[in-house]
């Protein structure tokens, strides 16, 4: 998107452009429609393309459009394809859009790399955005209060941190008395511990990251530890949050007993965090990242004729395309997480490093994770609910799968193309210490190891990519970078700096851009469990298809009447959402 003139006066014209990608498939036989959208009102929708003007690979194509009255600064150019009849439904990849007035305006307003004017002004743009995203306008009303972030914790678009703990952090700086306001009044802090209802979300692995300078301004980042509590009404909420690792007087531990101000911005500075670690470790490390590291173990090692190499190629297949894509493109110079994003390309490495160190296998097995986390029991835990359920029906395929190639454990241990792919795994992508089988010795294992795979390549990845413009849209839930220092006093937060540690215009603008492509399903969407090739329509493997996608449809059902009873339903892991790789 680039900006040549950015504040709109009363009655004004602006000559609009739009690029078509130019690669063979970017382009599109749609109708085309645009409008601006303004701080102050919005242009009507026009066509850019009447009659015969296709969208081609590599077209441009003018529109001039004439306000019917002041739109303010320019936050959104929102562009609708209508399909035509009788032309193929195409998707459409769009280069970029340039727009300028045909006034001249001082280079300030140009680019708007600026903070957000108001609340009202970060509400309008989410009106024009969010208004027909039902989650999104439930985070809207609620973001501010204690129970909903702990909710989020559990069901929102990174629901893999949450732990239960028996211990207190020894760098967590919080008395019992300092948390006993927010405790039942039979109870202490260690009867609460002990009874398993103190959780803790610690993002160290940014401890130190550097941060990034967006739009020539350094950003912060923290490495937050948050504490909550699940009360007597069953709600997980948060009741201690100190923003840096290390305890000291510049780095005091808030309390929801603190002003407003304060406990709202170091909630706020927690999913800051929250971000970072959903975008690069929880999203693209262990779904993408994973993916392609089992494709590409899976084509050196296994035949095509390998029974494992056919079920896996499936799930795995688009990582490598889907990868490259956005390591020359959201990864790269100029990309997003290099123009927007807090954790910038210098933090990339640091942090993918360090997150991948701290995988351990069994946090890649859902009922192992889930278990370990202590959060399988908890009430409202969706997520876990369902991922629990997925992971069964994929085991059980799986384990038939293995039954029918291998009759015994020895001839597991006597297959050589089977051990190399696990060791071509471990050798390119875990450490010795993080718990992955360094050789398979039986069926079991095997069937595990494979379901880790197909469910981390599809429902992990699902639940992790598909949530997370719900929980974004509205930037103050979940702001990509934060301007300002985290507070080091109590007592000093007002509104506005509130404001000023958010996002700017241009930045939040380009992620939640960037976020709306990333959610929507691939053009060849294929969902959990189908499978367009000839082995799976043989008699053994068509009859274990038909078992499992009975299975998954019969979780659906029961997912969907469990959400009509929700006020926020949780659809994310419902199997016909789920696509059967990662492609997006």
């Amino acid at each position: 998107l680039t900006n040549t003139s950015n504040v709109m006066a009363s009655y004004q014209e602006f000559e609009v452009t739009v690029h078509t990608s130019p690669g063979p498939t970017c382009g599109t036989f749609s109708r085309l429609w645009l409008n601006l959208i303004g701080s102050q009102g919005e242009t009507p929708p026009m066509i850019v393309n009447e009659g015969d003007h296709h969208l081609l690979p590599g077209s441009v194509c003018p529109v001039q459009i004439r306000t019917n009255g002041p739109l303010g600064h320019l936050v959104l150019v929102q562009l609708r394809l209508e399909a035509l009849t009788g032309f193929p439904d195409l998707d459409w990849h769009c280069s970029h859009v340039e727009f300028g007035s045909k006034c001249a305006l001082s280079e300030r307003l140009r680019r708007r790399a600026e903070a957000w004017t108001s609340f009202t002004e970060l509400e309008m743009v989410f009106t024009h955005s969010g208004q027909h995203n039902n989650t999104a306008r439930f985070v809207w009303a609620h973001w501010k209060e204690d129970w909903y972030f702990g909710y989020q914790c559990l069901n929102g678009c990174n629901p893999l941190l949450l732990r239960q703990i028996r211990l207190l952090p020894p760098h967590l700086s919080v008395t019992p008395d300092m948390l006993r306001p927010f405790l039942p009044e039979d109870s202490s802090l260690e009867q609460e511990l002990q009874k398993g209802t103190i959780y803790l979300l610690d993002y160290e692995v940014l401890d130190t990251v550097p941060a990034n300078v967006i739009n020539g301004k350094q950003t912060y980042l923290s490495a937050p530890l948050c504490l909550l509590h699940l009360n007597q009404q069953q709600q997980l909420v948060p009741i201690a949050i100190q923003l840096q690792q290390t305890p000291g007087p510049q780095n005091p531990v808030f309390l929801p007993s603190d002003p407003g101000c304060d406990w709202l911005l170091a909630k706020i500075w927690v999913h800051s965090a929250d971000f970072q670690c959903h975008q690069l470790a929880s999203h693209y490390l262990r779904t993408h990242m994973l993916g392609e590291t089992c494709c590409v173990a899976t084509l050196r090692q296994l035949p095509e004729v390998h029974p494992l190499h056919q079920l896996l190629i499936p799930h795995v297949r688009t990582s490598l395309q889907i990868n490259f894509q956005a390591r020359v493109s959201l990864l790269a110079a100029n990309g997003v997480f290099d123009k927007a994003v807090g954790c910038g390309l210098d933090a990339l490495p640091v942090l993918l490093s360090r997150a991948s160190q701290r995988i351990h296998y069994r946090s890649l097995c859902v009922p192992d994770d889930l278990s370990d986390r202590g959060v399988d029991k908890l009430p409202q835990s969706y997520y876990a609910q369902d991922a629990l359920r997925i992971w069964d029906a994929l085991h059980r395929f799986v384990v038939q799968w293995v039954d029918l190639y291998y009759s015994a454990d020895s001839e597991v241990q006597q297959d050589s193309e089977l051990q190399q792919w696990l060791t071509d795994i471990n050798t390119h992508g875990f450490t010795h210490n993080s718990g992955f089988p360094q050789v398979f010795q039986s069926k079991a294992e095997v069937s595990k190891f494979v379901t880790m795979i197909v469910y981390t390549s599809s429902a992990l990845h699902a639940a992790v990519n598909f949530s997370q413009l719900d929980f974004a849209l509205w930037v103050p839930n979940c702001p990509t970078s934060m301007m300002r220092p985290p507070p080091q006093v109590k007592g000093s937060v007002t509104d506005d700096d509130i404001l000023s540690s958010l996002p700017d215009v241009n930045s939040s603008c380009r992620v939640l851009m960037s976020l709306t492509l990333l959610s929507q399903p691939s053009a060849n969407f294929v969902p959990l469990c189908h499978y367009k090739e000839a082995i799976f329509r043989e008699d053994a493997h068509r009859r274990l298809v038909e078992e499992v996608q009975a299975e998954l449809k019969t979780i659906s059902e029961d997912m969907s009447e469990r959400n009509s009873q929700l006020e926020l339903p949780y659809p994310y892991l419902c199997p016909g959402h789920i696509e059967n790789s990662v492609a997006i």
